[in-house]
C-alpha cells in the first residue's frame, strides 16, 4: 500500500520501523507541524514532508497512519475515511468513546478498514497466554490482574501527554487503555467499574499519574494499577482460572525479559510451571502492521479494530466517572455521533 503518515514523533518512528522491516508498503508523505521532526522522518522514508496533515490525507494514498497526539485522532481519521482511505490510528482512538464510535461508523459507511494501535496483543508472551486461556489450559477464567507502570523523565510535566486538552487524560489514557484492551480481549465485556485516580507526584493536574480500578464482568473480576510513578518500569499480567494461572512478566527492554508462565496444580499440591522466555527484539510493531494489511486485503475486521478502541474508551470513561462520583459506575458504549468531553475532564 501507499501510505500517508501523520505525526513524526516517537510513535510515528516506531510505526515506520515496523513497516520498513516488512519492506512491502511505502510512505508517500509525512505530515507534522514540527519541521525538524517531519523532515527527518520524511528523509528516512524517502518521501516529501508537509506541515499540513490535511494535505497528507488528501495525497494519493491507500491508507493513512495516524500518529499525532490524541486530540487530532478523530479529525484526521474521519477526513481520511471519508476520502476512501483505510486508517491505522494510534491509541487511544479518540478523546471520547462517542468520538471513537463516530470513527467506527465512518469506516463502515466508507467500507474501509479502521484499526486501533494495540500492539500489546502482538507481544509473543501475551499472545501465548491468550492462546492458553482460549484453549482452556487454566480452566474457566475467574480473574485478571495487571500492574503496569513507568517513571517520568526530566521535564515530563511539560509533555503533551500530561495536558488534558491534548491527551484526554493521564496514565489511564496512556498505558491504561492498553491494559483495558487486553482485559476485553481475554475476558470479553465488563459491566461495572470501581475506580480511583490521583495526581500523586507530578504537577500535572487535572490529569492523573496513578489509577486503580476493579472491573466486574460476567462472573469474573479484573483489577489494574497503572502508574507514572513506578520509577522502575514494570509489566505484570495474570489470567487466573479455576485450574491454573497464565502469567506474563516483562515486555523486553526496560521492562525486563518478556516471559510467559503457565502454573497449574498437580497431585499432592505440587505446582507445575511451564516457563518460556522471549529475548528477541520487540517485533510487536511489525506483527501488528501485518495484521492491519492482512485485514485490508481480506476485507475483514482487524484484531484490535476500531470497535475495540471505542469499547476500551468506554471502560476508561466508566473508571473516571467512578472516581469522580465515589461509587461504582456502569460501563456502556457511547452512542455514535453524540457530543462528549475528554474522558478525564
Amino acid at each position: 500500500m501507499r501510505l500517508a503518515l501523520v505525526g513524526a514523533g516517537r510513535q510515528g518512528s516506531r510505526r515506520l520501523g515496523g513497516i520498513e522491516r516488512l519492506g512491502q508498503d511505502s510512505i508517500v508523505v509525512v505530515a507534522d507541524p514540527d519541521e525538524r521532526a517531519g523532515r527527518s522522518l520524511a528523509r528516512r522514508a524517502g518521501c516529501p514532508w508537509t506541515p499540513d496533515w490535511a494535505q497528507a490525507v488528501d495525497a494519493d494514498a491507500d491508507a493513512v497512519l495516524v500518529c499525532n497526539p490524541p486530540d487530532g485522532h478523530a479529525e484526521v481519521t474521519l477526513r481520511a475515511l471519508r476520502r476512501g482511505r483505510h486508517v491505522f490510528c494510534e491509541k487511544p482512538l479518540g478523546l471520547t468513546a462517542a468520538a471513537a464510535w463516530e470513527m467506527v461508523d465512518a469506516a463502515g459507511t466508507a467500507g474501509r478498514t479502521l484499526k486501533c494501535g494495540f500492539n500489546y496483543r502482538h507481544h509473543p508472551a501475551i499472545a501465548q497466554a491468550h492462546a492458553w486461556v482460549s484453549a482452556g489450559r487454566i480452566g474457566a477464567l475467574t480473574a485478571l490482574r495487571c500492574v503496569h507502570g513507568t517513571g517520568g523523565r526530566p521535564s515530563f510535566e511539560h509533555e503533551w501527554r500530561t495536558r488534558a486538552e491534548r491527551s484526554g487524560g493521564g496514565i489511564l489514557m496512556d498505558q491504561g487503555v492498553h491494559v483495558l484492551d487486553l482485559f476485553r480481549w481475554f475476558a470479553g465485556s465488563f459491566t461495572e467499574a470501581l475506580g480511583s485516580v490521583a495526581t500523586a507526584y507530578w504537577p500535572i493536574g487535572p490529569v492523573e499519574d496513578n489509577a486503580f480500578a476493579i472491573l466486574r464482568g460476567d462472573g469474573l473480576l479484573g483489577t489494574l494499577h497503572v502508574s507514572w510513578t513506578q520509577w522502575k518500569n514494570v509489566f505484570s499480567f495474570e489470567a487466573i482460572g479455576a485450574d491454573g494461572t497464565a502469567v506474563v512478566e516483562g515486555l523486553g527492554g526496560s521492562y525486563g525479559v518478556e516471559r510467559v508462565i503457565l502454573r497449574r496444580p498437580s497431585q499432592g499440591g505440587v505446582r507445575e510451571e511451564d516457563v518460556t522466555e522471549f529475548r528477541a527484539p520487540d517485533a510487536s510493531w511489525t506483527a501488528e502492521w501485518q495484521e492491519f494489511t492482512a485485514a485490508v486485503a481480506e476485507h475483514r475486521e482487524p484484531q484490535g479494530g476500531g470497535r475495540d478502541g471505542a469499547l476500551a474508551l468506554a471502560l476508561v470513561e466508566a473508571i473516571y466517572r467512578s472516581s469522580r462520583e465515589g461509587r461504582a459506575a456502569a460501563v456502556g458504549p457511547a452512542i455514535p455521533g453524540t457530543s462528549g468531553t475528554p474522558a478525564r475532564t
